[in-house]
């Protein structure tokens, strides 16, 4: 039978000499001691804190690691701190190697600068300033380099992958309607609800069905699904490239002569172009009806006076104004999910970062397109 080797705990022994003093080491100094070991380590820290110099004696040391002379460095760092000088005695070979490999090292934290309130503010603006310069330096040089692909494709039509174009469409398009129409239903008969409400103080009730067309048409219908498309497609694009990225997938398709480009991008970004409007058109007429059935049930308008009110209320540029918006939002979508999926780094944090960063920056631009778009139309008189 084995008997194990008994511990013994590490200590330290305070001796007074003619030069100062002598700290003697004993036991194991090793991870096992655990708690004893952080004690001991701090001990000869303070039993040689009011002296000029120490000598450590590691003859008793019956054993050594890593641990123990981490410990031992860190002491001998804390004490030469305070101008002690140290020295060690009776050191093994073996252990003044590990010594030696584990040298002590203390990180101190550099001090902040105190910066007046107003400077930080000042200087947090700048920042937020450039950073958005160089996103909108980083998007037009996208644009040219997506724009030069696919003149470059259509000059070459036997390069475009079709398959892959009708798939995405499927998983954009085909796959968001479900979705699209719920939103669309409940925020026309919200709009309906509301406008009825509202009017029926002047006894206008019957404007409400002007008031849903105008607005669904023009811009309720293609912003609500621009929005949901740049949730839930912009940030699946992100991510699909983010994950190749990732795993060096596109680095592949480079090495192999394939631009990413022509074989990722351009799929995706064409397949919500031809997806957007007709997920458009889809969240009109489901806004429309979901305000036909709130009409005929809170303002006694029945579906065929609807209709007939609708038709005097709306014209064919009502319509058109929000299909000939679909395509450029969807561009702009497209275009942002690529552009931060590429730029996502090797980790599982920077892919989270760019899929909330796409997100954010699509849903801010389509808003701001639809503005421009407003002001545009509103000055063609259109």
């Amino acid at each position: 039978m084995t008997v194990a080797a008994v511990q013994r705990p590490p200590k330290v022994m305070r001796q007074a000499s003619a030069e100062g003093v002598r700290l003697s080491l004993s036991g194991d100094w090793t991870l096992v001691a655990s708690q004893h070991l952080e004690n001991e380590g701090r001990r000869i820290v303070d039993e040689a804190r009011r002296d000029r110099m120490v000598a450590i004696d590691l003859s008793a040391v019956s054993q050594l690691d890593t641990a123990g002379a981490w410990l031992i460095n860190r002491a001998r760092h804390d004490l030469a701190r305070r101008d002690i000088a140290v020295a060690l005695e009776h050191v093994r070979p073996e252990y003044l190697t590990l010594l030696e490999e584990t040298h002590y090292r203390a990180f101190e934290a550099p001090a902040r600068p105190r910066l007046n309130l107003v400077f930080a503010l000042l200087s947090d603006l700048g920042e937020s300033a450039v950073d958005a310069l160089r996103e909108f330096y980083r998007g037009v040089s996208f644009l040219g380099e997506f724009m030069a692909s696919m003149i470059y494709v259509a000059t070459h039509p036997q390069r475009f992958r079709f398959t892959s174009l009708v798939a995405q469409i499927e998983l954009i398009g085909f796959r968001s309607v479900p979705i699209i129409v719920l939103i669309n239903v409940l925020v026309g008969g919200i709009v309906a609800q509301q406008g009825i409400f509202q009017l029926l103080k002047f006894g206008a009730s019957s404007y409400t069905v002007s008031l849903i067309g105008i607005l669904v048409l023009r811009e309720l219908g293609v912003l609500l699904t621009s929005i949901m498309i740049a949730g839930r497609s912009g940030s699946a694009i992100t991510a699909e490239l983010g994950s190749m990225k990732m795993r060096e997938e596109i680095d592949a398709l480079l090495v192999m002569g394939l631009s990413p480009i022509e074989v990722l991008i351009a799929p995706r970004v064409l397949g919500l172009i031809i997806s957007l409007p007709i997920l458009t058109f889809i969240a009109d007429m489901a806004a429309l009806f979901g305000g036909m059935v709130v009409s005929w049930w809170y303002g006694g308008i029945s579906p065929v006076a609807f209709a007939s009110l609708l038709k005097d209320a709306i014209a064919l540029h009502t319509f058109m104004v929000g299909i000939i918006k679909a395509p450029f939002m969807a561009l702009v979508i497209g275009l942002i999910a690529s552009m931060d999926g590429l730029a996502t780094k090797g980790s599982a944090e920077s892919l989270g970062r760019q899929v909330t960063s796409s997100v954010v920056k699509s849903i801010f631009m389509v808003i701001v397109m639809d503005g421009l778009f407003a002001v545009f139309f509103a000055s063609i008189d259109y």
